[in-house]
């Protein structure tokens, strides 16, 4: 609860990004192993060159879910990319209002627990 109370708007849209994500994948999961295998690949290698532009020398390093995300988000946009490719998405909106709904619905509700949770804390 902790975590959600002291969310800042910035978290709280990559929460949002990564369930637009989450909900793609559903829709759209491929387990062709060629998909996660590059995402993988490319995750290492940008992931090691964003660590790389962070770390400053004398200082401590980056947190470990500051980390995990510099990892994370090279993954997500290159396995969605690919689950996305020749299914008649505009940009990251897919042809389906079904899904669109979906997602939005993921992110709203998310949005409402955190504040929520805000209020609570707060209180």
């Amino acid at each position: 609860m902790r975590y959600l109370a002291n969310l800042t708007a910035g978290k709280i849209a990559l929460w949002c990004f990564f369930l637009w994500y989450l909900a793609t994948v559903i829709h759209h999961f491929d387990p062709a192993p060629a998909i996660w295998l590059n995402a993988l690949g490319i995750s290492v290698i940008i992931g090691i060159a964003l660590y790389l532009s962070v770390r400053e020398p004398g200082k401590p390093p980056p947190d470990r879910w500051t980390v995990l995300r510099l990892f994370m988000m090279p993954f997500c946009v290159s396995s969605f990319s690919s689950l996305i490719k020749g299914r008649g998405f505009v940009l990251v909106f897919p042809p389906d209002v079904h899904e669109i709904a979906i997602s939005l619905a993921a992110c709203g509700a998310f949005i409402v627990i955190v504040f929520a949770v805000k209020r609570v804390r707060s209180a």
